[in-house]
């Protein structure tokens, strides 16, 4: 689920505005990791996670040196129904307490396109590391246009996963409950002072 995260996999068709390697910080106003599985084959659930923070060191000329790491709060999920949230914060799901984070480190990059890549990492989530893989999208690399951040170095990207709750000891009520739970993640990064 996270984040998912995500990074900088990108091609060196970038923005000639980036030298490599460059730190950007995650605009958690601006991101978002959104969950969905199938609920008894009756329909399809939507959550999200929010609050979380990362960075990406971004390589413009050699995408498949850059790295992510993303951290962010389990108890930040959101459902849009206080029930399901207090359960899935239950011993039948994550047992969750004040402080319990789901992180994702990068391990490794494959650039696949212009624009595309495989970002490989460890994600850590309910005690559990597995690695994972984000097909990425690099968006767009420019700098902001307005406001306060107007002029500074941005990077926008996309990515999408395909997780097992059983994976990582969260498996209740599986398979009536898919499984499966397909992760979208949406960021903003921008570029550190």
């Amino acid at each position: 689920m996270k984040q998912f995260l995500l990074a900088a996999a990108i091609s060196t068709g970038a923005s000639a505005a980036f030298s490599a390697p460059e730190k950007f910080a995650l605009d958690s106003s601006h991101s978002q990791v959104v969950f969905s599985y199938n609920q008894l084959g009756f329909s399809t659930t939507t959550g999200m996670f929010s609050g979380f923070e990362g960075e990406i060191m971004f390589d413009k000329s050699d995408p498949a040196n850059s790295s992510v790491s993303v951290s962010m709060p389990v108890m930040s999920m959101f459902t849009g129904w206080e029930s399901r949230d207090a359960h899935f914060m239950s011993g039948d799901f994550f047992g969750a307490a004040e402080g319990d984070m789901i992180t994702f480190v990068s391990t490794g990059i494959e650039v696949t396109g212009d624009n595309t890549a495989n970002i490989i990492g460890d994600l850590n989530m309910n005690g559990v590391t597995q690695s994972v893989t984000l097909a990425t999208t690099l968006n767009r690399a420019a700098p902001y246009p307005f406001g306060p951040k107007r002029g500074t170095p941005t990077l926008g990207l996309n990515a999408t996963t395909l997780l097992k709750r059983s994976d990582f000891g969260l498996g209740a009520f599986a398979p009536a409950v898919s499984d499966e739970v397909e992760v979208s993640i949406s960021i903003e990064a921008l570029k550190a002072e």
